[in-house]
C-alpha cells in the first residue's frame, strides 16, 4: 500500500508544479532573497525578504542596497477609507485602483515604507504608492493570518503593470511575513510602552539597512503548524556538502531495518511496513561521529545551524550520512528514538537532483488544511521539521518519507542532524566521537550492539544509564591496560638488564677462576 502511494505521488508530478494535490517546494530562490537589518554590531536584528519581481532595479538579481529610516505608511494599506471610483471609463483598471499618495508622504521621502497587504492592492500599485510619496525602499506586511512565515515575491497583474513598473519603479520592493512585521515595528518598544504610539510607528528601530540576501541562509516557511516545517536556503556551502560527502566515502553500510531490531545508536529504527518489508529501500548509511572533538567543518556546519535555527548545539546527534542510487526510497515513517527522544529533524540535501528524478523529502499528512507537501533536493538546502509539538508531545503529522530514486545514474546525498529533547553528555559527545576517531568516525559495531543489549536487559532508562556509566569508564580501563602493559615492557627490561649484568659478572668469575688455575 505505501509503496501504491508512492507511486501515486511520482505519477502526479508529471503534472508540474501548478499541481493543487500538492505544495512545491523550494518556491524561493536566493536571487529573491533580501535582508532587512538593524542594531549594531554587538547586537544585531535581521528579517527575510522576498524581492519583487518588477522593476528594472529589483529584477536584477537583488542588487540593492539602502540604509535609511523604517516609516510606518499612513494609511497603513495605502487606502484606509478611501473609496475607489469606477465611474471614469477613461482610465484603466490600473489607473482606477491607484488611491494617491500618502498622507504621510513627507516622512516617507527618502526612508524605507512599510505598508500591509490588507487592501488587496496588487504590488505594483503599493509601489507605485510609495515611489510617488518619495520613498527610498518599500516593506509589505503579508497580513495573511494563515500564511504563517510565507512569504513571495510580488509579481505584476497585468501588462499595464509590468510595464509601468519597468518604466517608473525604480526602488527596492520586498516582501516579509506578519511576524517579522509585527517584530520590526516592536523592535523598541518595552513594557511601559503606549500601544497607541507603537501603532503610530514608536517602535521602529531608528534606522535599517536594506540588502540583497546572496548567500546568506533565509527562510522559506512550508508548513506553519502540524506539522511545522520549513526550509533553509544556504545553509550549507557548496565546499561544506563536498566535503561532508567526501568524509563518508567508503564508510557505508546498507541499512537493513527488517530485523526488528532498533538501533538507537545510529537513529536506525526497525522497519514498521507489512510483512517484513523494509522502510528504508536499497540506502546506504553511516554515522559520522565527531562530536566535540570534530574538526573546521563540521564545527562551522554545526555553529552555523545553531544560529539560525536557535537550537542549542549540545543537543544535536552527530551527522547521519545517506547514499540514495536507483530505487533507494524510506518508506513513510516517524523520526522517534525511544532512547533518545528527537525533539526536530534538520535534513541537508548535499548534491542537487534532477527535477523528474525523485528523491523528494515526501510529507503526506500535515493538517494545516493544505495539500501535502513536497521538496526536492537542492545542494545546501536544510528542511527542518519538528517532531513534536509546543508542549514536547509527539505529533503524528510529522509521518514522512523521501521517494524513491528514479534516474538511471543518479545519486543522491543526505545528511541528518537530529535535535535530541535534552543535551547529551559527554559519553555521547566526547568518548564515542574518540573512540571512532581511529575509523574516520565510524563507531565499531560492538558498541551499537551493547547498547541496544543494556536496554533490552534493564529497559530504556537504567540500560542508557549503565551505558554511559561504561562508555565512561572505557577510556580509565584502557589507561590501566596501556599503563599495566608499559609497566610490565619497563619491569621486563629492568630484568633482563640485571640478568645481563649477573651473567656477565658469572663470566667474568669463571674466566678468572680458569686462569687461577691455570697458574697453580
Amino acid at each position: 500500500m505505501m509503496m501504491l502511494a508512492t507511486t501515486l505521488v511520482l505519477a502526479s508530478l508529471a503534472l508540474g508544479k501548478s499541481d493543487p494535490l500538492y505544495r512545491i517546494f523550494p518556491q524561493r530562490t536566493s536571487e529573491e532573497a533580501a535582508v532587512i537589518e538593524w542594531g549594531h554590531s554587538a547586537i544585531i536584528s535581521a528579517l527575510d525578504g522576498a524581492v519583487a519581481n518588477f522593476g528594472p532595479q529589483t529584477s536584477q538579481g537583488a542588487n540593492f542596497e539602502v540604509e535609511t529610516a523604517p516609516v510606518l505608511a499612513n494609511p497603513i494599506d495605502g487606502v484606509g477609507r478611501w473609496k475607489k471610483s469606477n465611474d471614469d471609463e477613461t482610465l484603466s483598471d490600473f489607473d482606477r485602483e491607484y488611491p494617491g499618495k500618502l498622507k504621510n508622504a513627507a516622512a516617507v521621502e527618502g526612508n524605507m515604507v512599510i505598508m500591509t497587504d490588507a487592501a488587496g492592492l496588487s504590488g505594483v500599485t503599493m509601489a507605485r504608492i510609495a515611489k510617488e510619496s518619495g520613498a527610498a525602499a518599500l516593506m509589505v506586511v503579508n497580513t495573511d493570518q494563515n500564511a504563517g512565515d510565507f512569504i513571495y515575491s510580488l509579481e505584476a497583474e497585468s501588462e499595464e503593470e509590468a510595464k509601468y513598473a519597468e518604466e517608473n519603479i525604480d526602488i527596492p520592493i520586498v516582501m516579509v511575513s506578519l511576524q517579522a512585521g509585527n517584530v520590526i515595528t516592536t523592535a523598541m518598544a518595552t513594557d511601559a510602552s503606549d500601544p497607541n504610539e507603537i501603532n503610530r510607528g514608536a517602535g521602529l528601530p531608528d534606522r535599517v539597512r536594506l540588502y540583497a540576501g546572496g548567500d546568506r541562509p533565509f527562510f522559506e516557511d512550508a508548513v506553519s503548524k502540524t506539522p511545522v516545517v520549513y526550509l533553509i536556503h544556504n545553509m550549507l556551502t557548496s565546499e561544506e556538502c563536498d566535503a561532508l560527502i567526501g568524509m563518508a566515502e567508503g564508510k557505508y553500510d546498507r541499512v537493513d531495518d527488517t530485523t526488528g531490531i532498533n538501533n538507537y545508536l545510529d537513529n536506525t529504527m526497525a522497519s514498521t511496513q507489512a510483512n517484513g518489508e523494509p522502510s528504508a529501500v536499497n540506502v546506504d548509511r553511516v554515522t559520522l561521529w565527531k562530536g566535540g572533538i570534530a574538526g573546521k567543518v563540521i564545527k562551522d556546519v554545526d555553529e552555523r545551524i545553531s544560529q539560525v535555527t536557535g537550537f542549542p548545539p549540545e543537543h544535536f546527534s552527530d551527522f547521519q550520512m545517506n547514499k540514495h542510487v536507483k530505487g533507494s526510497a524510506h518508506l513513510p515513517h516517524f523520526d522517534v528514538n525511544e532512547a533518545n527522544g528527537v525533539m526536530a529533524t534538520i535534513t541537508l540535501f548535499l548534491n542537487d537532483v534532477e527535477d523528474g528524478d525523485g528523491g523528494e523529502l515526501f510529507y503526506p499528512n500535515p493538517l494545516d488544511g493544505g495539500t501535502p507537501v513536497m521538496v526536492r533536493p537542492r545542494k545546501g538546502l536544510a528542511v527542518v521539521h519538528h517532531n513534536t509539538d509546543e508542549n514536547y508531545v509527539f505529533d503524528k503529522s510529522t509521518i514522512n518519507e523521501e521517494l524513491v530514486v528514479t534516474g538511471s545514474s543518479t545519486v543522491k546525498y543526505v545528511a541528518k542532524k537530529y535535535v535530541y529533547l535534552n543535551p547529551q553528555p559527554n559519553a555521547m559527545r566526547v568518548v564515542l566521537p574518540l573512540i571512532a576517531l581511529p575509523f574516520g568516525g565510524k563507531l565499531p559495531g560492538i558498541f551499537s550492539t551493547l547498547y541496544i543489549a543494556l536496554i533490552d536487559k534493564f529497559g530504556v532508562e537504567t540500560g542508557v544509564t549503565y551505558f554511559q556509566k561504561v562508555i565512561v569508564m572505557l577510556p580509565v580501563f584502557l589507561l590501566l591496560v596501556i599503563a599495566s602493559a608499559v609497566s610490565d615492557a619497563v619491569q621486563k627490561k629492568l630484568k633482563e638488564g640485571k640478568d645481563g649484568k649477573k651473567k656477565e659478572t658469572n663470566e667474568k668469575t669463571t674466566k678468572k677462576t680458569k686462569k687461577s688455575k691455570k697458574s697453580d
